[in-house]
């Protein structure tokens, strides 16, 4: 998965530096975990998780707090979770993560997204194969050995477990299913997670010049600004 990853990695710096608008994401979010399990972190492991990441993002308390009263309140409408999956510039697969509360907002604009900068939105499915969708764990790196830790997690589905230097922080790959179980695991054993994630990292990495890549760019930037938007992967390399 190494190499995979420092695509992966990448991608993810740039587009949480891009976003402008990442606190109205993660307050979505909090959304959808309080609806789906309830407004108490304690009984809430998705809403645990995502408040984590909220303090990884910097995101003030009472931001996080408003998020989960407004999830409570009979005004807060339901948020669907959408995928859309389409070629861009030079053939380049993208497949966008969405959360809206209006899906035919959503999809006009993502289309017009791709016919404007060259790209074309595809049916539900023709991409997903050329992705392979991981949980994704941050923990704090306090003296653990990682040979012992990822034999541990082996057995809770994790897949590979090493430290990213530029972070100083361990990360932890595992199985798309075996989120509940990592993150039961960590919690338990006292690791203090940083953050936890959902990702899709792509199977083939397709290589493209500078200038083709400058228009891939364009439109994953346009992707990126809109707020339904959570993710955008691609299998450039």
């Amino acid at each position: 998965m190494g190499r995979a990853f420092e695509y992966r990695k990448a991608s993810k710096l740039k587009r949480w530096g891009m976003m402008a608008k990442v606190f109205t994401r993660i307050g979505k979010d909090i959304v959808m975990a309080v609806k789906a399990g309830g407004p108490d972190p304690q009984n809430n492991s998705r809403l645990r998780a995502v408040i984590q990441n909220s303090k990884a993002a910097n995101m003030p308390k009472d931001n996080v707090e408003r998020a989960i009263k407004r999830a409570i309140s009979k005004e807060q409408e339901d948020y669907k979770e959408l995928v859309y999956e389409g070629k861009g510039p030079h053939g380049i697969a993208i497949l966008i993560e969405a959360t809206t509360d209006n899906t035919n907002r959503t999809v006009a604009n993502v289309r017009s997204y791709f016919n404007k900068l060259g790209g074309s939105l595809g049916i539900s499915g023709m991409l997903d194969f050329l992705f392979e969708r991981k949980c994704v764990f941050k923990i704090a790196n306090e003296g653990v050995d990682l040979e012992e830790l990822e034999f541990e997690l082996i057995d809770f589905g994790a897949e590979e477990v090493f430290l990213d230097d530029e972070t100083n922080e361990i990360n932890i790959y595992g199985e798309f299913t075996a989120f509940g179980t990592i993150q039961k695991f960590l919690e338990e054993k006292g690791f203090e997670l940083k953050g936890a994630e959902f990702t899709r990292i792509p199977t083939e990495l397709k290589e493209l010049t500078e200038e083709q890549m400058a228009e891939v760019d364009k439109l994953i930037e346009r992707l990126e600004e809109d707020d339904d938007v959570q993710n955008v992967y691609t299998n450039m390399k």
